[in-house]
């Protein structure tokens, strides 16, 4: 006799299949690390990157410059000499970031709903004295069905949520755009007694905002996209462990 696999056992095998490989790799990559603590990863070109995607964004008519070659000022230069500021892919730039964000969100929700319903058959084409024969002695034509239902729901929820993020470092012009903004990724990472503290920053920036020194603060990048955590002993302590992860999203109830 053939037998038939039900859809759902094979959808849980798979994910067993899959925890299993995902936990040996994430275990032997913790063995591995045993009294020296996370690796750090390897200086490699950004654009090489599996996540990296070109920036694309609504660009204006570019404009013709025109070069005056008698000229002792250059156009973009605060100086008659060399401008020193980032402006090309591969120049670096650094980036002051300071964040102090926090936000208080609080809503309240009530409902009350009554709904009744009561169906009787009284008139039926003359066939409600031989339904009432089929039907138990105590049926009742004027009163056949009666439905009723009451919902009361409250709920109060809150949320607090408080940041602050004081950061001095360097950034790489991975991209130029046709009206000449710079794409910036900078990348950070420090590891201290087994844990590694990552930073990863993006965004776009004018060369025109850009100081004199080769800085720029973060409210004048725009699409600026901000990561920051870290991974090691102290991170894997606080987080739950991946069978309470897998539970938690499949668990219906």
């Amino acid at each position: 006799m053939k037998s038939i696999t039900h859809p759902t056992t094979t959808l849980a095998l798979a994910l067993g299949v899959s925890a299993l490989l995902l936990t040996g790799c994430q275990t032997t990559s913790k063995l591995s690390e045993i009294g020296d603590g996370p690796e750090l990863t390897q200086i490699t070109n950004p654009k090489v990157m599996p996540a990296y995607r070109p920036v694309s964004m609504p660009m204006p008519r570019p404009e013709m410059i025109a070069h005056n070659p008698n000229s002792l000022w250059r156009p973009g230069a605060k100086a008659f000499f060399k401008d020193h500021r980032a402006k090309e892919v591969g120049d670096s730039l650094t980036v002051t970031l300071s964040l102090n964000d926090s936000a208080s969100l609080a809503n309240t929700t009530s409902r009350k709903r009554d709904d009744s319903e009561d169906t009787d058959v009284t008139n039926l084409l003359g066939f409600e004295t031989k339904l009432a024969r089929k039907l138990p002695t105590d049926f009742d034509p004027t009163s056949v069905i009666s439905f009723g239902n009451a919902h009361n729901t409250s709920g109060d929820g809150s949320i607090g949520r408080s940041e602050q993020i004081s950061l001095t470092f360097a950034a790489v012009v991975t991209q130029v755009l046709p009206n000449g903004s710079l794409v910036i990724l900078g990348r950070q990472e420090v590891r201290v007694n087994s844990e590694l503290r990552e930073l990863m920053v993006t965004g776009v920036v004018r060369p025109g905002d850009i100081e004199s020194d080769n800085t720029i603060t973060h409210e004048r990048i725009a699409e600026m996209r901000v990561a920051y955590g870290g991974r090691g002993t102290l991170s894997n302590l606080q987080q739950p462990r991946w069978g309470t992860q897998i539970w938690d999203v499949l668990f219906p109830f």
